[in-house]
């Protein structure tokens, strides 16, 4: 839908990633690793191209972006093992923090009201000096 046809005005994709981010508690890598050691899921959305390249963060559950909501939702018949409740805190992780945070909204609207995301994404996480299990070869 345009303007001209009574639909909402087009908006930048950098408009919708601060309107999304105001509503969310981000976390740096530092209180993320708090948090996982305090029972929050960590959730790598990251491609696989990546996480070969990068390795991944030791105990975060692998769910690709494209299915997401449907293994997290606690009521779905598809959902992970760790979708246990609208209350668990989850932790999103992409490769820099930007998707995250569209995903961490997503995941909100389906009722997993704690769910944030991991400002910096993965690269903040390495780069911050947190465990990383290296990539296979």
């Amino acid at each position: 839908m345009s303007e001209a046809s009574g639909g909402p005005a087009p908006k930048s994709i950098d408009a919708l990633l601060e309107e999304n981010r105001a509503g969310l508690d981000r976390l740096g890598p530092d209180e993320a690793a708090d948090a996982a050691a305090d029972g929050a899921l960590l959730v790598d959305i990251r491609y696989a191209a990546l996480r070969e390249r990068d390795g991944t963060i030791p105990g975060a559950l692998v769910v690709e972006r494209n299915e997401l909501e449907w293994r997290l939702d606690p009521q779905g018949s598809h959902r992970a093992a760790e979708a246990t409740s609208h209350d668990l805190r989850v932790i999103v992780v992409c490769n820099e923090g930007y998707a995250s945070s569209l995903a961490a909204v997503s995941l909100r609207q389906l009722g997993l009201h704690r769910a944030t995301d991991l400002d910096g994404g993965f690269q903040a996480w390495r780069a911050s000096g947190h465990p990383v299990t290296p990539p296979s070869t």
